[in-house]
């Protein structure tokens, strides 16, 4: 008997005929005698239904005066569909409970909207599948030291499977979503774009930190930290599949790196079209400006991507990075207010139409020329380059953002990823 984590994203739970197919599923997981925790999101859309309604009531949000109750408002999609899912459990004869985080609990920090998992009580889950039940835990939120309801960031259902995975040490955490697996890069820009059969966790950690909509980023890096076993797959396959086929379909990710090593150089291209471009022009260029810059956007719970620093001219210098598109105003006005009055700045300047393209692969740590080969593709397009980023596995430009599919469709042919 296994014990197996199932998460379901917010197009397989769209409707009450997915949820049921859902159940139908995961009961015949159960009756093939392991036992099951599911952790599913809220139904397609309904978090930004909700999250709209907030926006109708305080259209100027640009500060985090709402953020502990924007987390009661979104924790209640999951909410519903955990609810909806044991019912139709229980319909279906399979004796089920569902739980939201802060009944398990899931504990995280404070830091509302993009809370962090702390730990995880699995003592209530282990009665529960002890005695036979199905338990359904809901994804993206738990609870913090003074009983706030959290929520874990967009994408945040993911996490919160392999954290509990982890926690329980589960044999193995599937994933199920509205596609068959991971693939070299997004089908809807590039037709040709072939499934993987495996990914190693070090490339998928880079696909999904820069942009890869598959899985979150926080899910991998727990994935990774704790070893859980990882396969993302499709929920509109028949429910009814043969349960071993089902558990080899897919896209398994594997912390086996040998044999890929000396293969295909880059596995997968990602894309990120949600970021945007800041500038602090005219800075002094003297020890600890950038940390006079960046330390303000940290303490506003501003993530950064890429950073760039030209070369001082006449002591002074212009500072670039990126962040979350959803974050741009907010970090403009910070800087506009704090930062640049303070540093003696000329100006901000920033660029919300920008996009992230990078190529992703294990096998350029013993390869060189790929970088190279990733600038000449873009130069024969006539894609003019504004920022490079570069690790041991993979290359990322920022563009245009105007120029993104075609940068895509451009390198994944340059890297002969269409063929199998």
């Amino acid at each position: 008997m296994a014990l197996i984590v199932h998460k379901y994203g917010g197009t397989s739970m769209g409707s009450t005929e997915r949820i049921r197919n859902v159940a139908k599923r995961v009961a015949k997981w159960a009756r093939a005698g392991h036992q099951m925790v599911v952790v599913p999101s809220a139904m397609s859309g309904e978090t930004n239904r909700l999250l709209g309604l907030a926006k109708e009531l305080a259209p100027a949000k640009t500060n985090t005066a709402y953020d502990r109750e924007l987390d009661m408002l979104a924790s209640t999609g999951e909410q519903a569909s955990s609810a909806l899912l044991a019912i139709a459990l229980q319909s279906e004869g399979m004796a089920s409970v569902s739980y939201a985080g802060w009944q398990v609990p899931i504990k995280t920090n404070s830091a509302f909207t993009k809370a962090r998992i702390e730990s995880i009580d699995d003592v209530r889950v282990r009665k529960d599948l002890a005695a036979g039940r199905v338990v359904i835990v809901t994804g993206f939120q738990g609870v913090d030291p003074d009983g706030n309801i959290t929520t874990l960031g967009r994408g945040g259902s993911d996490t919160s499977a392999v954290a509990v995975a982890a926690a329980m040490k589960a044999d193995e955490c599937l994933i199920y979503t509205d596609v068959d697996g991971v693939y070299t890069t997004d089908p809807r820009v590039v037709p040709e774009a072939r499934r993987l059969t495996t990914v190693s966790f070090e490339e998928m950690l880079e696909m999904a930190s820069l942009g890869s909509k598959v899985l979150q980023i926080r899910s991998v890096e727990f994935a990774g930290k704790y070893k859980v076993p990882m396969r993302v797959l499709s929920s509109f396959t028949p429910w009814d599949i043969d349960i071993n086929e089902e558990a080899k379909s897919g896209t398994l990710i594997t912390f086996e790196e040998d044999e890929k090593m000396e293969q295909a150089v880059v596995s997968g291209i990602a894309f990120n079209r949600d970021e945007a471009k800041i500038s602090v022009v005219g800075v002094p260029d003297k020890p600890g400006i950038a940390f006079q810059i960046l330390g303000a956007v940290a303490d506003a719970n501003i993530e950064v991507d890429m950073i760039i620093q030209n070369i001082s001219k006449e002591g002074k210098t212009d500072f670039s990075f990126t962040v979350h598109r959803n974050d741009f105003a907010r970090t403009m006005d910070l800087l506009k207010e704090k930062v640049v009055p303070a540093l003696g700045a000329t100006e901000v300047t920033g660029d919300a139409k920008i996009c992230k393209v990078s190529i992703v692969g294990i096998g350029m740590r013993s390869h060189v020329g790929i970088a190279s080969k990733m600038f000449r593709s873009l130069s024969e397009e006539g894609i003019n380059i504004q920022m490079i980023s570069t690790s041991e596995i993979k290359t990322s430009v920022v563009i245009d953002e105007k120029y993104m599919e075609l940068a895509v469709r451009a390198l994944h042919k340059a890297f002969d990823l269409d063929q199998a």
